[in-house]
C-alpha cells in the first residue's frame, strides 16, 4: 500500500530554517548549515515532499542536500505563496506561520508543480555570475543617479565607476569562457546570437535557462518568464490583459531590452511598426516583440538553424524586400 504524501514546508532565512508539516502543531527550528540539514534529512521518510520559497541564495543549500538525499524538492514563487496566504485570511506573519502556509500550499498544489532540478557545476556558476552581474549593473546605475547634480570636483567618483566597469568586464569574460567550455552551450549560444536584438548578456542568460530546464513548449518558456498575459474577465466585462510577472524579473527585463533593440533595427522595425499599428503603446509593442523573439529563441535552441528575420516580417513588408 502506497504511503500518504507528507508535505513539509520550510521557511528559509540566512541563519536558520523553520520547518512545518500538516500534522505537527509546532514548527521545528534548525540551523541553516550543512551538518544540521543533513542530520534532519536522515529523519525524513522517502515519500516526503519538501517545499521552500526562492530566497536568493539562502535556500540553495537545503534544496541541494534534500535533492541529493533522493527527496522531491519544490522551490516556490514567493508571490504565489503570498497570495495563497491572503486567500486563507492569514493575519499573522511569522516564520512558523509562513512554513505552515508553505506546507499547506504544497499539499494542495503539488500535482501541478514542477520539481526543482539541481544545476550542474557550469550551469550553477553561470547562474550565479549572471545574477551578480545584474545586481552590479543596477548598483552602478544607482551610483550615477546619486551623484547626478552634485559638485564632485574634489571627489574621485571616476575611480569607483571604473572599478564597477572592470568588474563587469571580468564577469562577462568568465561567462563566455564557461559557455565555451561546453560544446552544447557554445553552439546554442552562437545560434541565439544570430537573433536580432539578442546580445552577449541575453544570449548567455537564455543559454543558461534553456540548458537548465527542459521546457515542453515556447508557451511554457513565456509563462516561466512571467510574460504570459493574465485575463481579467467576469461576465460581460472584458478587462485589460496584464503580464502575470510570475517569473524572474531579470528575464523579463532582458526580454524587454531585446524588444527595444529589435524595434530599432532595420530588420525588425517593420514588425514593430505593424504591432504599433494595432493600437499598442510603444512599451507594449516592445514587450510583444521581445516575447515573439523569446519564442524564436526557444525554437532555435531546440533546432539547428540560425535566425531568419524574414519569417517574422508582415507579408506586405516581406514582398518589398
Amino acid at each position: 500500500m502506497q504511503e500518504p504524501i507528507l508535505s513539509i514546508g520550510v521557511d528559509v532565512a540566512k541563519a536558520e530554517l523553520v520547518i512545518s508539516t500538516e500534522t505537527e502543531q509546532r514548527p521545528r527550528v534548525i540551523a541553516n548549515t550543512a551538518s544540521s540539514i543533513a542530520a534532519w534529512l536522515q529523519e525524513i521518510p522517502s515519500h516526503a515532499l519538501i517545499a521552500m520559497e526562492s530566497t536568493g541564495r539562502y535556500h540553495g543549500l537545503l534544496a541541494h542536500l534534500a535533492s541529493q538525499a533522493g527527496l522531491t524538492v519544490y522551490v516556490l514563487n514567493a508571490r504565489d505563496v503570498y497570495f495563497y496566504a491572503q486567500a486563507l485570511g492569514m493575519r499573522a506573519k511569522t516564520d512558523g506561520v509562513d512554513s505552515k502556509v508553505i506546507a499547506r500550499y504544497l499539499a494542495e498544489h503539488h500535482a501541478h508543480l514542477h520539481p526543482w532540478q539541481p544545476a550542474n557545476e557550469v550551469q550553477q556558476r553561470l547562474q550565479d555570475l549572471l545574477l551578480r552581474r545584474a545586481h552590479l549593473a543596477t548598483q552602478r546605475s544607482t551610483l550615477k543617479q546619486i551623484m547626478t547634480g552634485v559638485d564632485v570636483r574634489d571627489i574621485d567618483v571616476g575611480g569607483v565607476s571604473k572599478a564597477y566597469d572592470d568588474l563587469l568586464v571580468a564577469i562577462d569574460e568568465r561567462v563566455q569562457e564557461l559557455i565555451a567550455s561546453d560544446p552544447r552551450l557554445s553552439e546554442g549560444c552562437r545560434r541565439l546570437r544570430t537573433i536580432t536584438g539578442i546580445g552577449p548578456q541575453t544570449s548567455a542568460l537564455l543559454t543558461t535557462l534553456f540548458s537548465r530546464f527542459e521546457f515542453t513548449s515556447a508557451d511554457a518558456v513565456v509563462a516561466y518568464c512571467g510574460l504570459d498575459p493574465k485575463p481579467n474577465d467576469s461576465g460581460a466585462k472584458h478587462g485589460r490583459r496584464r503580464l502575470s510577472k510570475k517569473g524572474p524579473a531579470l528575464l523579463r527585463r532582458q526580454v524587454y531590452l531585446v524588444g527595444f533593440a529589435a524595434s530599432h533595427s532595420k530588420a525588425l522595425k517593420p514588425l514593430y511598426e505593424s504591432i504599433r499599428s494595432k493600437g499598442f503603446a510603444a512599451t507594449q509593442a516592445m514587450i510583444i516583440l521581445g516575447r515573439k523573439l523569446l519564442r524564436v529563441a526557444f525554437a532555435i535552441w531546440k533546432g539547428h538553424e540560425s535566425f531568419d528575420p524574414a519569417r517574422l516580417l508582415p507579408q506586405k513588408d516581406l514582398q518589398k524586400t
